[in-house]
């Protein structure tokens, strides 16, 4: 029985299926935010999405471009939609960008001048961004996962040569994505493959076995940085917090009832705590830590403070009172940022007497102590925010679960990444229609041959 795949439009390369000026628009918005575009003596240039050689767009009175689609129909080609895009967005901002291809003109239908409305709403802004987020997901996320490099394969020895380590990202994270199990999420690898976003679809046994191995967890941490980047001119304010995930894994009865001599309790399911920093404008994650579920939050704020400062300018930083301590407010104020953490009703002012006592930490923790309590609402106001980082979790939970399927400990703490990780990517999406942020991922460093050696 031969099962026909409903076509895909992606902006890849020349064996895309004629779907109409729709699908060309939509694959004009994919190049527009994911391809340079550069101005030359006969117009503007843009690269073949096969890979071979470019093309030229004119925009004059009569729009023209080099490609064989136009050369053959004489109509708009996603070449022309994608350079009208990026004119307008460079003209007008991100206003002037908003629209999109389901509201833009024809050249015919505005005197050869290829233009589009702004949307009036927040949720056509909201409605376009999940109508094409599957599309534009697998963009993206090829596009990020090619910045992984694969291993040399020198000295391995004799057999079946192993597959793209960026492949098995890619496929590891549909898999997440989906909320399939292995077996069930096979079909959608076979789709990304025929989309020519897989080179070869893998098993499921070799997606299970690619989610249990540990050298994969610091390549997704890389990945969900990286993911951030594109955002890194717009988020200054960041919040931190941490949610549990639960897992289908039960403590034994018999060590609750009889173990060890404590005290007797019921038997519940494990479950792993999620530590991360989100920006508080596009609620996109900038670092994350995964641990048991009995790790105390503050401990991880530096790691995760710094983490976020290497791409993003920091100017505040908000947790709740388990961040509080005078080592996490020095080192908030170190990166250049306004630490807003609420004080405990037993906190007070501390003094630089003593020789134990650190005098930058004591005058930090006094700085902030008494602006907590002299300025009540001015610090409530700016501390609202925080309220941000609540909604990235249950985003997170709600879009991809806050169950995991995984049993063994590793693909557990993979699977809670790549959670985190496809969140980032559709945020990217929203942030595309709304604020007209091209997302670009540059191939990674010798840093990443460590991490995925």
């Amino acid at each position: 029985m031969t099962v026909k795949v409903p076509p895909t439009n992606t902006a890849l390369g020349v064996h895309e299926p004629d779907d109409g000026d729709e699908g060309r628009r939509q694959r004009g918005l994919a190049i527009a935010a994911l391809v340079p575009i550069q101005r030359n003596r006969l117009g503007y240039q843009i690269p073949s999405q096969s890979g071979d050689g470019s093309y030229v767009v004119n925009l004059d009175d009569d729009p023209f471009c080099s490609c064989p689609d136009f050369a053959e129909r004489l109509e708009p080609c996603k070449h022309i939609y994608a350079t009208s895009y990026a004119l307008q967005r460079e003209t007008h901002g991100w206003k002037g960008f908003k629209a999109t291809y389901q509201d833009a003109e024809t050249p015919e239908e505005n005197g050869g001048n290829m233009t589009a409305p702004e949307p009036k709403s927040y949720w056509q802004i909201y409605n376009l961004a999940q109508v094409n987020e599957q599309e534009m997901l697998g963009i993206l996320l090829r596009d990020l996962c090619d910045t992984v490099p694969t291993p040399p394969t020198e000295g391995r020895g004799k057999g079946r040569p192993p597959l793209h380590l960026s492949d098995m990202i890619f496929a590891c994270a549909l898999k997440v994505y989906f909320e399939k199990s292995g077996r069930r999420n096979e079909g959608n690898l076979r789709n990304a493959a025929k989309a020519g976003l897989l080179e070869k679809y893998p098993s499921f046994t070799t997606v299970y076995r690619y989610m249990e191995n540990p050298a994969l967890t610091p390549i997704l941490h890389k990945l969900i940085e990286e993911s951030s980047r594109p955002l890194a001119s717009i988020e200054t304010d960041f919040a931190m917090d941490s949610s549990g995930f639960s897992t289908s894994v039960h403590d034994r009865w018999f060590d609750d009832k009889w173990g060890s001599g404590k005290k007797q309790k019921q038997a519940h399911a494990r479950y792993l705590k999620c530590h991360l920093t989100c920006g508080v404008k596009t609620n996109i994650i900038t670092s994350a830590i995964i641990t048991d579920a009995d790790s105390h939050d503050g401990q991880h704020l530096p790691e995760m403070v710094r983490a976020t400062a290497k791409t993003f300018e920091v100017r505040e930083v908000m947790g709740d009172k388990a961040y509080l301590s005078a080592a996490n407010l020095r080192l908030v104020s170190d990166v250049g940022a306004t630490p807003l953490i609420p004080f405990r009703s037993n906190s007070k002012a501390r003094y630089n007497e003593g020789r134990n006592k650190d005098s930058d930490e004591a005058t930090i923790w006094n700085l902030c102590f008494h602006y907590f309590n002299l300025h009540q609402e001015e610090f409530k106001a700016r501390y609202h925010k925080r309220s941000n980082v609540e909604s990235t979790f249950s985003a997170v939970k709600a879009k991809f679960g806050g169950r995991l399927l995984s049993k063994r400990h590793t693909a557990q703490v993979n699977e809670v990444l790549l959670k985190l990780l496809c969140h980032n990517i559709c945020v990217l999406i929203k942030a595309f229609y709304e604020l007209g942020v091209r997302a670009e991922f540059k191939p990674g460093s010798d840093e990443w041959l460590s991490l995925a050696a």
